[in-house]
């Protein structure tokens, strides 16, 4: 009975179960419409090409392979100067530091041992080889004195950290040159005479180039070649300039050079008679202290004694007011300002003077050139302008804001 049971429930679930199927009608042909996309006007591209044909003043100058290969070659080269130049100015500096503090060292020891001779002149021989000793290191350190004053290394060090900071300078305007134009040989050439006048600006070794340090006439510091006219035409007739900005231009020419540079041409000859005192003192102190020294005990003991001790002393704090003070490196720094402001004075002159506007500089990239040099911003340097125009018999404000 149980198994009749289970058979027709299987048979009842047989019929209940149904089997769906499903059938997809592929057409014979498949069509697409197509995509309804915007047409690009031709007009912009013909715009362009009479854009190009109607302005044959853009710079359509082609790359030349071996001009860049060229101006690698140049920039390896700089940046092994601004290592060289880094490297032996801080050795110079070393210099400025020990040989200050072995001559101040050795003097003060003269000194202290003529003070001991002069107070034991009783006692024979041992205060003749006191004042003898003390006479020995004066005249040592009067030989060490007129060397360093010769050299000035603290000016020594300026000039190698003015020469790595502008080569360094150079080795950045290469690189933009590549990366933005189409260098040529031009390009290369002038490059090689930038390099060749910072070399010649601030030489390397001290025998037969080394820099005059006490010149007779103070001048500034010239490390630029002739700046050549620029050779490649601006993108328009006018190239940014206009009258407003060409009396502008003279203007803060005039004020650079009548209150900046010339300001710093008379700080730098102050210092420079300064600093030539100094170094004419020093080593006539130390060389008094030795005389003074020798005498001691003989019949001029008093004055002898007064000078061996005095000079010595004199001497150590003359010493450290030039060399501790670095005064030649004042002297250095002011003669390089001089030297930037009449690179800027030249550079606005190069631009005033090309008769074709459309072969200088573009006007408002050099005039916001410019007031970046100057730590101002452009508002400010029209305003410098406008200002110098209304006073020009008395100018009260410097063109520089950097320095």
């Amino acid at each position: 009975m149980s198994t009749l049971t289970q058979a027709s429930s299987f048979l009842c679930y047989q019929r209940a179960r149904t089997i769906t199927r499903a059938s997809i009608q592929v057409p014979k042909k498949l069509t697409t419409d197509p995509l309804n996309l915007p047409k690009l006007p031709s007009q912009v591209v013909l715009s362009v090409d009479q854009e190009i044909n109607q302005n044959p003043k853009t710079n359509t100058k082609e790359t030349d392979p071996t001009a860049v290969e060229k101006l690698y070659v140049i920039m390896e080269a700089v940046a092994d100067r601004v290592e060289m130049h880094r490297n032996i100015g801080e050795q110079r500096n070393n210099w400025n530091s020990l040989l200050l503090t072995s001559i101040n060292a050795i003097t003060l020891s003269a000194a202290i041992m003529a003070a001991i001779a002069a107070t034991s002149v009783a006692y024979g021989a041992s205060v003749e080889v006191t004042k003898f000793s003390s006479s020995f290191m004066y005249v040592a350190v009067t030989g060490m004195l007129i060397v360093m004053n010769k050299i000035q290394p603290s000016q020594l060090a300026e000039e190698q950290r003015n020469a790595a900071r502008l080569l360094k300078q150079l080795h950045g305007h290469i690189q933009t040159k590549i990366a933005i134009s189409n260098p040529t040989q031009d390009d290369v050439d002038e490059a090689m005479e930038e390099v060749l006048a910072i070399d010649r600006a601030y030489p390397l070794p001290l025998l037969g180039v080394m820099l005059e340090k006490f010149p007779s006439k103070v001048q500034a510091a010239v490390w630029w070649p002739e700046k050549r006219s620029n050779t490649v035409k601006g993108k328009d007739s006018k190239n940014g300039w206009n009258e407003g900005l060409e009396d502008e231009m003279k203007e803060i020419a005039r004020v650079l050079e009548n209150k900046d540079k010339a300001d710093y041409l008379r700080l730098d000859e102050k210092f420079l008679m300064f600093n030539k005192v100094l170094a004419l003192s020093g080593p006539l102190l130390t060389g008094f202290g030795a005389i003074g020294s020798a005498f001691l005990g003989s019949s001029h003991h008093s004055w002898a004694a007064v000078a061996g001790v005095m000079c010595g002393v004199v001497a150590s704090v003359v010493n450290s007011i030039e060399h501790g003070g670095q005064v030649g490196m004042v002297v250095e720094m002011y003669r390089s300002n001089a030297g930037f402001f009449g690179m800027v004075e030249e550079s606005i002159e190069l631009n005033l003077k090309e008769g074709d506007v459309e072969k200088r500089e573009d006007g408002e990239l050099f005039e916001m050139k410019l007031a970046l040099q100057l730590g101002r911003s452009v508002q400010e340097l029209r305003d410098l302008a406008a200002s110098s125009t209304k006073n020009e018999k008395e100018m009260k404000e410097f063109g520089s804001k950097l320095f």
